[in-house]
């Protein structure tokens, strides 16, 4: 093991931990809350569930490498909606009334990085499929 699969494990859990933490604050914050804000911006309030679902699900997985680039895909496709719809009028660093999209752009980076990444040998895809196919 080397240090490029030690900083890919921690940049992997980092990603996970942070889906996951906001995915959950969408449901104890109360959902309806993210459903009416998406239909203030003209996204159907169902996604709401769908994203919070994906990001709570996705987070545990990636924390333990499971289904990683598949994971990876729909944060990314998250993220780039999020700039797109929420952020972007904001801009890089935010008005003053809303934060700007630089953090969603960090993860869409993080995201795509995992697109493209070989398997990490520190993930249970790796342990239980045993796979040396990247």
């Amino acid at each position: 093991m080397n240090k490029n699969e030690i900083g890919k494990a921690i940049l992997r859990v980092v990603l996970g931990l942070t889906f996951f933490i906001h995915g959950l604050s969408k449901f104890q914050g109360g959902i309806s809350n993210t459903v009416g804000f998406f239909d203030s911006i003209g996204i159907p309030g169902f996604l709401a569930y769908v994203i919070g679902i994906i990001e709570v699900i996705g987070g545990i997985a990636l924390v333990l490498g499971i289904g990683t680039r598949i994971i990876a895909i729909l944060f990314a496709l998250i993220m780039v909606g999020a700039i797109i719809t929420a952020k972007f009028s904001a801009g890089f660093l935010g008005n003053g009334q809303m934060a700007g999209y630089e953090l969603e752009l960090a993860l869409l980076a993080m995201s795509i990085y995992f697109v493209l990444a070989n398997k990490s040998v520190l993930s249970l895809d790796q342990k239980l499929f045993n796979s040396n196919n990247n």
